[in-house]
């Protein structure tokens, strides 16, 4: 956790090539490392755990289905030999990282659409839980908050970090609105506020169709590569504070 408490951890997305990262670092409490499947490499990788380093952030492996040109984010088939093969090369080279600027690994958090396909696909759940007790079981899992990957991976062992989103939308079952749809990326200040709000006040958010979802999140997404990402984390920090 960053040095000054919050009500909640505040996490993002870094080393994703944004231009943002370094100004976004000092307000958040996590920082989830992309470490090659969608972008990053070896130097962006290291650059952000300096970054994290300095400003005593927990330090998360962001992997990804091993695709750069959609930036990870359609979904792929692959056998399940080389899913956890891509999985565990992307975060051992971090950890090693990591291991060589004696920062600690904290977390693990899929990125994209690994992240929404494993939250309730159980056999892609089984391949993350197997990469995580194959590099370090005492690594925390930072899934989807109510999806059912929580509870399997809870019932093998991880421990999770339940998440949700300041700046997405949601459909009525508790998913991640699709980007392709209108409105599923908050850049409205007011709108995005409101959000965080009812998920750290009340334990819930409300679908982009008006429906009420329950929500038992420990921890709040931004996403570095929004345009408004540091405009929001500044007001998140903000309110996390009071």
């Amino acid at each position: 956790m960053a040095v000054n408490p919050l009500k909640i951890d505040l996490n993002a997305d870094l080393g994703e090539g944004g231009t943002q990262d370094e100004a976004l670092m000092p307000l958040i409490s996590s920082a989830n490392i992309a470490c090659g499947g969608h972008a990053g490499d070896t130097q962006s990788m290291r650059r952000t755990l300096l970054l994290a380093k300095q400003y005593g952030v927990n330090v998360g492996a962001h992997p990804s289905y091993p695709d750069r040109e959609h930036f990870g984010r359609i979904s792929m088939t692959l056998s399940p030999e080389a899913l956890y093969a891509t999985l565990h090369q992307q975060i051992s080279i971090l950890k090693a990282l990591c291991d060589d600027l004696s920062i600690k690994l904290t977390h693990i958090k899929p990125h994209g659409a690994l992240y929404n396909d494993a939250a309730n696909n159980k056999a892609l759940g089984q391949i993350i839980i197997k990469v995580i007790k194959a590099i370090d079981p005492r690594l925390k899992l930072m899934i989807l908050a109510g999806s059912p990957l929580v509870e399997q991976a809870k019932a093998a062992g991880i421990e999770v970090i339940e998440e949700a989103f300041a700046d997405r939308s949601y459909l009525a079952d508790g998913t991640l609105a699709p980007r392709s749809q209108p409105g599923a990326v908050l850049h409205d200040a007011d709108k995005m506020l409101a959000q965080v709000s009812a998920i750290i006040e009340r334990r819930q958010l409300t679908a982009i169709t008006g429906e009420t979802i329950p929500c038992s999140a420990t921890s709040l997404c931004l996403h570095g590569d929004n345009q408004e990402a540091l405009r929001f984390a500044k007001l998140i920090r903000s309110y996390v504070q009071q």
